[in-house]
């Protein structure tokens, strides 16, 4: 039996990271247009135009980003990064975190007032807005110094064309929970989905905390984690391949291995199973899990290595009393596979500067400046982050063992799919998926009809 942390499963993951390919890029022409739609300005007579843009690239005085991250350590680490890249180029950059990006990008985009760069949590959310034409590609410059593999700059390109930069990843398949406290109530760390179903019934039987926390809201992204799960269920239950095909539409939110995914989750979030510190798993906010784990009121909580940030600041991480550590969301059929995630940022235009901010956002040196300085937020002494990234070239010793196991995970892993949702256009993974789960969640639809109505959105 495996003892307790995720040290332990990397010896198991024997190969190298199979992305998924990449979902939501519908064949479109509008990146192919974008080099012409230069031609015509340069075969006016007195190429006037051209010239008054030139100073303007150079003159740039100030650079807006948005992103979905808005935690204090993650907002804070991210405007102190960016800051000070921007105090080195002669810039101002300003970093705003939004619960509400997912909508709030629409507004901005509709409303002709974009920011310079936003942060994608969806390269099927970056294909739309590159089919669109909202979005800008990447320069030569900047698309050669991402410091990032190819397995993850997939996700960021559409028809061919590189519009996104890597700038985060995200173990999904974790179980955060206290060793010390499974060890004194006589629990074992589960190595196979049947015995994890088996250590909740065991819990719940024994009365007193529950076996899981669990909530779902999140502004407008409200459900996200219950896609997660799905997710999870999906590539245990039935595969890489039909996970492909279900990212590509080929298998439907109605077919049985979809349907027995949601259904195998919905057992499993049952009112005797589960800590909702707001009452209902739906009107829990996902961040609001870590102090429950912590203080005792549930045994364990799915979810990303992201998810440190917003365990109470001052945690310990090990296998101590009092401590928090971490297992493998155990499989099924014994193939391990991992479900990954990341962000991607992209330009709403081209003008130099951005694209030199968006380089040293795709490189190494980004990645260690952000760990350090999200870790001492977090308050150093060995503080998880909650960020993490698989960009090339860093030194590992900016992360903690624990962090730097999570990145063995994600380097070594034999099957690794990035979140499916994420992947799906944008109306059906960050729409009717997050929505119609959040109703079956609630109790007020059945999963058949929650299929159903996925599949309903699913664009032609």
């Amino acid at each position: 039996m495996r003892k307790t942390a995720v040290k332990v499963l990397a010896p198991m993951l024997a190969f190298s990271l199979v992305a998924a390919a990449c979902g939501g890029d519908d064949a479109a022409d509008a990146p192919a247009e974008e080099p012409a739609a230069e031609e015509p300005a340069a075969e006016e007579p007195a190429a006037e135009e051209p010239a008054a843009e030139e100073p303007a690239a150079e003159e740039i005085t100030e650079i807006s980003v948005t992103g979905p991250e808005r935690s204090d350590e993650e907002a804070g680490a991210l405007q102190q990064v960016l800051g000070a890249w921007g105090e080195a180029n002669g810039v101002t950059v300003t970093y705003t975190g939004d619960a509400d990006w997912e909508a709030n990008i629409n507004v901005q985009v509709e409303a002709g007032n974009p920011p310079d760069i936003t942060i994608f949590p969806q390269p099927g959310k970056l294909a739309d807005f590159a089919n669109a034409g909202h979005i800008v590609p990447l320069s030569d410059s900047t698309n050669a110094a991402i410091e990032w593999s190819d397995a993850w700059k997939v996700f960021g390109n559409v028809d061919g064309v590189q519009y996104g930069v890597p700038v985060k990843s995200d173990l999904k398949s974790l179980v955060w929970y206290s060793p010390a406290r499974f060890a004194a109530d006589g629990y074992e760390v589960p190595t196979t989905f049947d015995e994890f179903v088996a250590l909740v019934d065991e819990i719940t039987a024994a009365g007193g905390s529950k076996a899981l926390c669990v909530g779902i809201e999140s502004g407008q992204a409200t459900g996200w984690t219950f896609t997660d799960w799905v997710e999870e269920m999906v590539l245990r239950q039935s595969g890489a391949d039909v996970y492909d095909q279900w990212v590509a539409g080929e298998v439907t939110f109605s077919d049985e291995p979809i349907q027995t995914a949601m259904q195998t989750v919905i057992d499993l979030w049952t009112e005797d199973n589960v800590y909702a510190s707001a009452g209902t798993i739906a009107a829990t906010a996902f961040q609001d899990n870590g102090q429950p784990l912590v203080d005792g009121d549930c045994y364990m909580h799915r979810q990303a290595s992201f998810y440190s940030a917003f365990i109470p600041t001052g945690t310990v991480f090990g296998d101590g009393e009092g401590e928090i550590n971490v297992f493998y969301f155990p499989d099924i059929n014994g193939d391990a596979p991992v479900l990954g995630a990341g962000t991607l940022a992209a330009a709403f235009n081209d003008n130099a500067k951005v694209m030199e901010l968006l380089a040293y956002m795709g490189s190494a040196q980004y990645a260690m400046d952000r760990q350090t300085i999200q870790a001492e937020l977090k308050g150093g002494n060995g503080a998880l982050s909650g960020f993490l990234s698989a960009a090339i070239g860093q030194d590992p010793a900016v992360y903690t063992a624990l962090e730097q196991s999570f990145l063995s995970i994600l380097e070594n892993a034999a099957i690794v799919r990035f979140d499916a949702s994420d992947l799906m256009p944008a109306d059906v993974g960050a729409g009717s998926f997050w929505t119609e789960g959040t109703s079956l969640v609630n109790g007020d639809i059945d999963v058949a009809t929650a299929g159903a109505n996925i599949d309903a959105t699913w664009p032609s």
